[in-house]
């Protein structure tokens, strides 16, 4: 035995629970409301005036329009990386490798931006330092995120609530404030035409702000890739996306147009919450101290739900070979914890910029993903538009409403924005900033793919045919008549002794495209079971004597280990070249081992093998 199953990835079994459908419900609800809502609507309000609203209710259709898409899809194909991978299935590997570290960008900014917003919630009691303050936020997340994604999840579920409930009061009390129905107070919608007009900035101001606020309604989506670690993801994603219209429609257009209403536009300030001035205005006692606490649950659990996600999108691209392998490495609790951090190092740099510049960072981190989210969601509606035309009619639980047609003019929607974006001249360099980081992105996935060398088999010692104890690393499904055809140059009598090494990694199993991390480890090694038993059985159907045992997880260590048992006089390695930190990795074994070593590099049906999970028989 080369190594205990149970320790392959984190030195001990996994936890068997995910998220309940309780807690995803919750998420769901709560995903859109953080500090964009209690926060940054009185910076909208403030520079468009009471027609702010409106630029929520555009927003508010275009998302639910994509949810709408994206609900079709992931019902019809659950995953961990959702999205990014309808794009990649649909447009190709670029538009993936797009999607997801677009993704990924935009909310550790939003981490960042939820960590300096709840710093400057707690100055409001605690007179410290901002960064001080964002800091300790940042630290308390991240430990909540590295525990487990059941404590994710419940703390989510709690703090969610929290908000859920504030927006839902202040809606009622709003309500009958503007109403005429409080205490010394009658009808007066006054406020959204007495001070310049309802469009105080001009009609285009109300246009030129979709881009800002857009990133504000982003969350809802985020149900769609928790829902991989739940028991049951197809019933998960269609309860969620089916509520998002409600949320949309209720806590922000709702809201708004009643801080609108109570609040004259230009009275609204920066960094302060648009809500504790409603409340103040309203003459309710404490309003600062009870609105506060509010804001600084639902930026806690933007927070909290930002590094899930960001994590989350950076595993399945691990899990694609498009970032580190190293960031699939799950914990003993289940969470992808290499992930996590390097996810929440961008949360922790952003408050860096809010001790060297506390005046700008809040609005600037506000306003510098907005062209970002339209990019991914332009992305989403065109996977959608290719994928349904793919998709058997059995797998679609949940449809775009009224398809061809509503979809097509939702992408003409979005494209639409980015225009008057583009001629807008206070969002203009928002859009040429994500256009450049998209661009960055593409040359990051292009550059390596234009330089690597095709090959189908390379051999730096050429096999001499008269091997007599044959050590094949497995890292890869390759078709029997890959592997035959290698080891008939390699043993061309066919006497020789084979031992099979399969390496338990979430990655080179697949697994990790499918699997959601708190299940990924016994999925792994099932998978890696699986691969190893089919091997043997083709071996020993040709007649061959063969053994086998799965490895560690890192190939190297799972070789080194399988060198020393069996003591091989010739090495034949199954390894793609584009996994990263894993380059270079046979010219690595050439250099330790002065034994012939044959690469096969797998074919276009081992992908295809792989992808579905199967054996390698034929």
């Amino acid at each position: 035995m080369l190594h205990s199953h149970d320790d392959q990835l984190s030195g001990a079994s996994p936890l068997r629970r995910g998220l309940s459908q309780r807690q995803l419900n919750m998420i769901a609800l709560g995903g859109v409301i953080g500090a964009g809502l209690f926060v940054g609507s009185g910076v909208i309000i403030g520079e468009t005036g009471p027609g702010a609203f409106i630029t929520y209710a555009v927003c508010g259709v275009l998302v639910v329009l994509v949810m709408r898409m994206l609900g079709e899809m992931a019902t019809a194909n659950p995953s961990t990386g959702s999205f990014a991978d309808y794009a990649r299935q649909a447009l190709g590997g670029w538009a993936g490798f797009s999607v997801g570290w677009l993704y990924w960008y935009f909310w550790v900014v939003v981490v960042g931006f939820e960590a300096i917003a709840g710093g400057a919630v707690l100055s409001y009691w605690i007179n410290a330092p901002l960064w001080l303050l964002s800091l300790i936020l940042m630290v308390g997340m991240t430990a909540t995120n590295l525990f487990s994604v059941a404590a994710f999840g419940e703390f989510e579920f709690w703090f969610a609530g929290i908000k859920v409930a504030a927006i839902v009061v202040f809606l009622g009390i709003g309500s009958l404030f503007v109403l005429g129905a409080w205490p010394r107070h009658s009808i007066d919608f006054s406020n959204l035409t007495a001070h310049g007009g309802f469009f105080p900035h001009g009609v285009g101001a109300v246009f030129g702000a979709v881009s800002v606020v857009i990133s504000a309604l982003v969350g809802a989506e985020v149900a769609t890739i928790a829902a991989a670690e739940t028991a049951n993801p197809e019933r998960a994603v269609a309860r969620a996306t089916k509520s998002v219209v409600v949320r949309i429609v209720i806590f922000y257009l709702g809201s708004v147009f009643l801080l609108a209403v109570i609040v004259p536009w230009n009275a609204h300030k920066p960094g302060i919450s648009p809500y504790v001035a409603a409340l103040k205005e309203m003459g309710i006692p404490a309003a600062g101290h009870i609105m506060n606490a509010v804001v600084l649950t639902a930026v806690l659990s933007c927070l909290n739900s930002g590094l899930y996600t960001a994590s989350r999108m950076l595993f399945v691209l691990a899990a694609r070979h498009e970032a580190p392998v190293e960031l699939v490495k799950v914990g003993r609790r289940g969470v992808p914890y290499n992930a996590i951090l390097c996810s929440s190092v961008v949360g922790f740099l952003c408050v860096l910029m809010a001790w060297v510049a506390p005046g700008a960072v809040f609005v600037f981190l506000l306003k510098s993903s907005g062209a970002l989210v339209l990019s991914v969601y332009l992305l989403i509606g065109i996977s959608q538009i290719v994928l349904r035309r793919r998709t058997p009619p059995a797998r679609l639980r949940v449809k775009m409403w009224f398809f061809p047609t509503l979809s097509i003019l939702t992408v003409a929607g979005i494209v639409g924005v980015l225009v008057l974006t583009a001629f807008d001249p206070r969002a203009r360099m928002e859009l040429w900033l994500g256009l450049l980081s998209w661009v960055v992105v593409l040359t990051l996935y292009f550059v390596p793919r234009w330089r690597r060398r095709p090959a189908k088999v390379d051999s730096a010692m050429p096999p001499t045919g008269k091997a007599t104890r044959v050590l094949v690393l497995a890292n890869k499904n390759v078709s029997t008549r890959e592997l035959f055809d290698v080891l008939r140059r390699v043993d061309a009598r066919q006497r020789a002794d084979y031992f099979i090494c399969v390496p338990v990694n979430p990655v080179d199993t697949g697994q990790a495209e499918r699997t959601g991390p708190v299940f990924v480890l016994d999925a792994t090694v099932t998978a890696a079971q699986e691969r190893l038993d089919a091997i043997l059985a083709a071996l020993r159907g040709a007649g061959l004597s063969a053994a086998g045992e799965l490895g560690d997880y890192r190939p190297l260590r799972a070789l080194d280990a399988a060198v020393r048992l069996f003591q091989p006089d010739q090495l034949v390695i199954a390894e793609a070249r584009s996994a990263w930190l894993r380059l270079g990795m046979v010219d690595k074994v050439r250099a330790a081992y002065p034994i012939p070593l044959t690469h096969v590099v797998p074919g276009a049906s081992a992908v295809a093998a792989s992808a579905r999970a199967t054996s390698l028989r034929r």
